[in-house]
């Protein structure tokens, strides 16, 4: 309707309905209903798949155009039009969408949780408040950066083993399927040792019952996944872990790099003390470091130092535990466990390096002994036979 009382329809194009109604009241008009046309075609909604690598571009590059004066809504169309990830465009354009709408970075981004995690929405939502946004951006970039690169080294490490177990075992089923049979004719009359028994008992099994093996290992496969997935399962699991020599030590120096860089970094950028262990809690990957924090999180609030609960348990070595102590006497606490966070980083590689370095030559003697078991079962009766012959 105008201002002169006449009725009017017509289209606006808008990216959402709140916009329309600015659009028209800009125009001096105004509604009596809003329809949105073309509605029932939208396509359904898709589930973004964003990588962490693509979310810690994303940080970077919002923290330059943020820190070069544009602002956010223009700031996030320039990255609609740049980023070649078709996920990360949709994400963006839905997220673009609802701060034209008035909402607040954190609330957008707490919609959704599957790509952006508490620790990040914490962050922000401190940078919002306190104006300094870009700083903030900067830090979660450094951090995606920096788990990007030990989780691909990790993996990279990996692949080897991977391939020497998964040789081994093709190899051996190989034996056992077509090999091994070969020889049951030429020894069926022969007394065999155990080792041969064993074979050729294996051998049988294999080729006869080979769907109930492959049933039974996805049975225990589910199973061990189900129980895995329970709170006490995965403490059992983390404590057998963390007992493995030099492996062991990679996993909880691994843990606690994560909880001193990520509490240091939301202490930096202005998140209360509390809720930044809240948060730096459930970001550790450690369930018996994350009861330490806990603890440690009702100690600060009753007034007691961070340093005295943590050191509960001896999960944290008594050196980090000594930086700690330092720090929050010199009031330095978010410097300092940045800090620890690089210097524990550099070891948790030189661990890494040595548990990969471990477990290489571990599946090769594997692997070797079951290649030694076969043929030991397969010449034992031949010689058998043969000083059977011998002697006579």
């Amino acid at each position: 309707m105008t201002d002169a009382g006449a009725r009017t329809t017509g289209t606006v194009e808008s990216e959402s309905e709140a916009a329309a109604l600015r659009t028209l009241e800009e125009r001096r008009l105004f509604p009596i209903s809003v329809q949105g046309v073309g509605s029932a075609n939208k396509e359904k909604p898709v589930k973004h798949k964003v990588r962490s690598r693509d979310l810690g571009n994303l940080y970077g590059q919002l923290a330059d155009l943020i820190g070069s004066g544009v602002p956010l809504l223009r700031a996030l169309d320039s990255l609609i039009r740049s980023t070649p990830s078709p996920g990360l465009k949709e994400l963006l354009k839905e997220i673009r969408s609802a701060i034209s709408e008035g909402k607040s970075l954190t609330e957008t981004l707490k919609q959704y949780p599957e790509i952006f995690p508490p620790l990040h929405t914490a962050m922000i939502q401190a940078g919002e408040r306190a104006a300094f946004l870009e700083e903030v951006l900067r830090s979660l970039s450094g951090f995606m950066e920096r788990f990007e690169e030990l989780r691909s080294k990790v993996m990279g490490a990996l692949i080897y083993p991977a391939m020497l177990a998964g040789l081994g075992t093709f190899v051996m089923l190989a034996a056992l399927v077509f090999f091994v049979p070969k020889f049951e004719p030429m020894l069926a009359n022969v007394q065999k040792p155990l080792p041969s028994e064993i074979l050729f008992a294996a051998s049988r099994i294999v080729r006869s019952y080979w769907y109930l093996l492959i049933i039974g290992g996805a049975a225990a496969g589910g199973f061990l996944w189900t129980n895995l997935r329970t709170e006490a399962a995965r403490r059992k699991l983390e404590r057998w872990q963390l007992k493995i020599p030099v492996v062991g030590t990679a996993l909880r120096l691994l843990a606690i790099t994560r909880f001193c860089r990520i509490l240091g970094t939301m202490l930096a950028n202005g998140v209360p003390l509390l809720l930044a262990l809240k948060i730096s809690k459930d970001a550790t990957g450690s369930s018996i470091l994350a009861d330490r924090i806990a603890e440690a999180a009702e100690a600060v609030r009753d007034g007691k130092r961070l340093s005295e609960q943590l050191s509960a348990g001896g999960f944290i070595p008594d050196q980090i535990l000594a930086m700690i102590t330092v720090a929050e006497e010199s009031n330095k606490l978010d410097k300092v466990l940045v800090q620890i966070a690089d210097t524990v980083e550099r070891r948790t590689n030189r661990q890494v390096d040595q548990a990969v370095r471990l477990i290489e030559p571990a599946i090769l003697c594997v692997v070797a002994g079951c290649i030694g078991f076969l043929a030991l079962g397969l010449l034992l009766p031949i010689f058998t036979m043969a000083s059977a012959l011998g002697s006579k």
